[in-house]
């Protein structure tokens, strides 16, 4: 009787399980199925890791925040982050809001935070206020990008040097045979505002002074056994290139990890599509909740 009844918990518990849906699994780069702890034992060894997500994917953004809390437990003061979402000339206001000079509210009037801030950055911010961690806005303003589109990097030479402090140090290298800017160039230009044309190389180059200054940032905020962890869109990481490929150019020694994240309608066969892209891969169902 005793050997039936277990044999009726096990055939339950079997059950039950296989009836489990999960939200999310996680991939090595070669798509074989890996566990969260795993992956975390190898991020904490990293110097930098780049998270790279998709911008409207709620589940995305709590994953974000987990790996941050987690990361936190392994290296405690030792751990730095930054954003893409972040501009560099807004560094001064977002210290001031981690050092409690000023309001939350005040933050946001000053800082130009994205639409989904409230929901998916402010809670990171607010982790790195709560444990007095560094907190470091990487990328251009935006306004100078904009500049790189319709000019091209030339157009950031008549800039004054205070402007350029927010920016790489030009000149920068550029490679438009990387696969992802060529594949960008193969898009073709646009039409700007007021009828002007605007090259797909100038836009390709837009895209490399992001990379190149996010770069930048992270290379000038890292220190010896500190551990960054940097939240940006998945295209700037994916394939170990972006700003991956300029971070290396110019200290080939970091121990860069990398995670992508990608939506998929069975999420227990991602496409071979994403295999190689970074070395964990979140997989999340596509009718996953969108924050905006």
């Amino acid at each position: 009787m005793k050997t039936y009844l277990s044999a009726i918990i096990l055939m339950l518990f079997t059950c039950a399980l296989s009836s489990d849906k999960p939200a999310y699994l996680l991939y090595n780069k070669n798509l074989k199925e890996v566990s969260y702890q795993k992956m975390l034992k190898e991020l904490a060894e990293a110097d930098i890791v780049f998270f790279g997500e998709l911008h409207d994917n709620s589940l995305n953004h709590w994953l974000e925040l987990q790996v941050t809390k987690d990361l936190y437990k392994e290296k405690k003061e030792k751990l730095v982050l930054g954003a893409e979402m972040f501009e560099a000339d807004n560094q001064t206001v977002l210290n001031e809001y981690l050092k409690g000079f000023i309001t939350a509210k005040q933050f946001e009037t000053e800082a130009k935070v994205w639409q989904n801030y409230q929901t998916d950055y402010k809670p990171l911010l607010d982790f790195a206020l709560k444990n007095k961690l560094n907190f470091v806005a990487t990328n251009i303003p935006r306004r100078y990008a904009s500049m790189v589109s319709k000019g091209g990097l030339e157009a950031l030479n008549q800039l004054s040097e205070d402007a350029k402090k927010n920016i790489a140090p030009l000149p920068i290298e550029v490679d438009l045979t990387l696969p992802a800017y060529a594949e960008m160039m193969k898009m073709g230009g646009m039409h700007g505002s007021g009828g002007t044309s605007i090259s797909a190389e100038n836009i390709t180059k837009a895209q490399i002074i992001k990379d190149a200054t996010m770069a930048n940032f992270i290379l000038k905020n890292w220190q010896q056994e500190q551990c960054f962890l940097h939240y940006n869109g998945s295209y700037h990481s994916n394939n170990f290139e972006g700003i991956v490929w300029h971070l290396k150019r110019k200290n080939p020694a970091l121990k860069i990890m990398t995670i992508n994240t990608v939506e998929a309608s069975d999420i227990e066969n991602p496409s071979e599509k994403v295999k190689n892209s970074a070395d964990f891969i979140f997989v999340i169902p596509d009718d996953m909740t969108k924050s905006y």
